[in-house]
Formats: C-alpha cells, sequence, structure tokens
C-alpha cells in the first residue's frame, strides 16, 4: 500500500444526463479519448476518486454512477443486469463516446464486457479489477461466502439482509476492504441508500450473478462476452489483489491462461475494493500503461 493519502474529498464537478427519462450522474473531467470508468455494487463513481486525477491530463474521463445508485435517479424498475445494461448502452450513445477505454470493477465489469463484446469496434481498450470475467458455480464460492450469498438470493432472508439491515452497505463493503474506512468514506457510500426502497439496486444486483446457469438470460450474456474476452486481441490490464475475492489466485490464473494481450498489475494486499487499499499505485500504473496503447 502507497504511503500517500487516501482522500475521501470528490473533487468534481456533477454533472446530469437524461437517459430514458431519468437522470444518469456523472463526472466529466479532462480531454481527448475518453476513458470510461464503471463501478459495481454498492458503489458509486465516488470509488474512482483517486484514480481519475493520474488520468485527467491524459484522457476524458468520464465516470457515471448507475441507475438508482449514487446520485442517479431512481426510477422504478427492475434493476436487473439488462435494465443496467439499457442505460449504460444509452448514457454512452448520449455522450457520445468513441474510441473508449473501459476501466471496469464488479458489476462494471458485467456491463462494460457486455458493452465491449456488442460494440467491439468502439473498443480501445480495457482495464478490469475484480471482474466477472465467466459464469460461476456454487463450488467457485469459499463455505462462508456460499451460504451468505444463497440467504441473499433468497427472497424474504434477502430483502430483510440487504433492504432492511443494509447489510451489503454497512457490513460487507467496510469488510472488503482491508485498510479501515473513515467516516467521511463511509457517510459518502451511504448517503444513496437511506430508505428501504432506496436500496432496491442493491439488493438486485447479488439475484443477478449468473451461479449455475441462474439467472438464464445473464448467464447467457456473460458467457457470450466471456467467449469474445477470451478471442479478442484488444490490449487488457487486470489489477488483482492477495487474497482478492472475485478474482483469487485461481482467478488470476484463469485470466493469464485464457486472456491475450493481457498485463497484470499486483496491487498487494486487497480484498474486493482495490480502490480503497491502493488507489495511487492503480492510477499510477494506468497512466503508464494507458501511454503504451
Amino acid at each position: 500500500m502507497s504511503d500517500k493519502p487516501i482522500s475521501a474529498e470528490f473533487p468534481f464537478a456533477s454533472k446530469y444526463i437524461e437517459v430514458f427519462g431519468a437522470r444518469m450522474h456523472y463526472i466529466d473531467e479532462g480531454e481527448g479519448d475518453p476513458v470510461l470508468f464503471l463501478h459495481g455494487n454498492p458503489t458509486s463513481s465516488y470509488l474512482w476518486r483517486n484514480i481519475i486525477p493520474y488520468m485527467t491530463p491524459l484522457a476524458r474521463c468520464v465516470a457515471p454512477d448507475l441507475m438508482g445508485m449514487g446520485k442517479s435517479d431512481k426510477p422504478a424498475i427492475g434493476y436487473r443486469f439488462h435494465d443496467h445494461a439499457r442505460y449504460v448502452d444509452g448514457f454512452i450513445e448520449q455522450l457520445g463516446l468513441t474510441n473508449i477505454t473501459l476501466v471496469l470493477h464488479d458489476w462494471g465489469s458485467g456491463l462494460g464486457f457486455h458493452y465491449a463484446a456488442r460494440h467491439a469496434d468502439n473498443i480501445k481498450a480495457i482495464a478490469f479489477m475484480e471482474a466477472l470475467v465467466k459464469p460461476v458455480r456454487w463450488d467457485d464460492f469459499p463455505p462462508d461466502f456460499k451460504m451468505g450469498f444463497r440467504l441473499m438470493r433468497t427472497p424474504w432472508i434477502g430483502w430483510f439482509m440487504i433492504s432492511v439491515a443494509n447489510i451489503f452497505v454497512t457490513q460487507i463493503l467496510p469488510q472488503a476492504i482491508v485498510r479501515q474506512l473513515s467516516e467521511e468514506e463511509m457517510a459518502h457510500y451511504r448517503e444513496p441508500f437511506q430508505t428501504i426502497a432506496s436500496r432496491k439496486p442493491v439488493r438486485q444486483w447479488p439475484c443477478e450473478i449468473p451461479i449455475d446457469g441462474t439467472p438464464h438470460d445473464v448467464q447467457a450474456a456473460v458467457s457470450e462476452y466471456s467467449r469474445w474476452l477470451q478471442e479478442t486481441k484488444v490490449s487488457k490490464l487486470l489489477f488483482y489483489g492477495t487474497p482478492g475475492a472475485l478474482i483469487d489466485a485461481r482467478g488470476l490464473a484463469w485470466c493469464q491462461e485464457h486472456l491475450a494481450n493481457l498485463e497484470t498489475v499486483d496491487i498487494g494486499r486487497g480484498l474486493h475494493f482495490l480502490q480503497e487499499d491502493n488507489p495511487h499505485l492503480i492510477g499510477a500504473e494506468l497512466a503508464r500503461w494507458y501511454q503504451t496503447l
């Protein structure tokens, strides 16, 4: 971990754009070809706050809040994977982003990979961390994680755990970071999810993970983009931590064996939200790699 302080501040101007009748919040800093940062569950563009400054001298950095998350609107939709994908597609089209470099994390990776596989001619390169690179099986989960995710995918139990008790934000998020988040940082992450109703996107995301073929539509989408990832020669950069979570030692080995034109960067100790443990190394290495494209 770098000795440089990890700032809690979010020093970017907020922008909004209407997509399918709802406002998406985003930040838009720098000039040049676009670098699109996509977050996952239960975070927002705030996750990238210490990384984006490394890239703004080099490119146009665009980081939206997924619909229903961060400062984006909360329309009455199902918040399924394909709902989010529709808004991401619309966001990219509305801003006219071309020759995109994707920087992806968690469900942002699923959405970004899904977009890239369908719009390969609009992709310059892909950087990713703690990403969903292929469908998973229950056998892939450590026993303690398996029980937790089974419960979260159970209708009433999952609703109580995530929507009522808010454990994804107040417990799972901080426990998936090596360092301890400050109260100011936690306040940023809690802010979008103050009510039971507001937590619907956070509640739905665990149910969208394609585990042993379910849900079928997400399994199909992830299988399709996973095949594309294994076939495309587009430049890729993978950040990984130890022990990691979605990409542990086995996941890293799979990526190194199956993904062509892949460079990897070891960030040191890290669980799932690597951007909160070593953002300065991620930012510096992302900038270095980007200048080689």
